[in-house]
């Protein structure tokens, strides 16, 4: 079991600057143009990379039918994904919380922001990072830190 039975998880984050909220199908457009204008940015980002298999060129329906399936595990309760939102309703990241694949970790964490608020990368992950402290029940948690 991915999150303890009763744990209710959280339905956002926020704070001056962004918001996080569950992603779901009402993203898709704002998400894919998120994402896709940024995929160098991203696959330099901590827990992705030339190996990772995403971010990858897909279409606005491909977009569409992922982040159903990212919505289906929130339901089941076996990842979390949470769009990152400014002030103004722009997407401009994401954050994910799936199983960890090792016996070290309890969750593996990974976010990304768009290139174009790359400033907001830092801000973004010292906000997970008090949250899943606050809010969340895991012990082990893999965040791989910002290099440079």
């Amino acid at each position: 079991m991915f999150v303890p039975e009763g744990f209710e998880p959280p339905l956002g984050l926020v704070t001056d600057r962004f918001t996080l909220e569950p992603l779901g199908p009402e993203h898709n457009e704002r998400d894919y143009i998120a994402w896709s204008s940024s995929i160098d940015h991203i696959r330099s980002s901590p827990g992705y990379g030339p190996e990772s298999p995403w971010p990858h060129e897909m279409s606005l329906a491909e977009n569409l039918a992922d982040l159903e399936r990212h919505a289906h595990d929130f339901a089941a309760r076996s990842g979390f994904t949470y769009s990152v939102v400014d002030p103004e309703g722009d997407v401009f990241g994401c954050v994910y919380l799936y199983p960890a694949r090792d016996e070290l970790h309890d969750v593996h964490v990974h976010s990304w922001v768009r290139e174009a608020r790359a400033e907001l990368d830092l801000p973004l992950r010292e906000a997970v990072v008090g949250w899943l402290v606050d809010s969340w029940p895991f012990e082990r948690p893999l965040y791989e830190p910002l290099l440079g």
